[in-house]
């Protein structure tokens, strides 16, 4: 390799350090104790992501995103 430069993928590996799985910021933000239980709460269908039902906890959520859940008598809508 004479005189080319690596490529920079700096914009990709921005855009997977600026996501992060639901469970893991649901707890991360204080909405739920544990990530075990928030990762129960996404797992039996309880959570949106924009509002479509979230099935796996391991979803990536970023900033803009908009989360609805339950939690104790009322229904939360947080944009992250």
């Amino acid at each position: 390799m004479t005189g080319q430069k690596p490529k920079d993928n700096s914009d990709a590996s921005q855009d997977a350090s600026q996501s992060q799985r639901v469970d893991r910021w649901l707890w991360f933000a204080r909405f739920y104790k544990s990530r075990t239980l928030a990762a129960a709460e996404v797992t039996a269908g309880k959570v949106r992501l924009n509002g479509e039902r979230v099935a796996k906890a391991s979803r990536a959520v970023k900033a803009g995103d908009v989360l609805t859940f339950p939690l104790g008598p009322y229904i939360r809508v947080i944009e992250i």
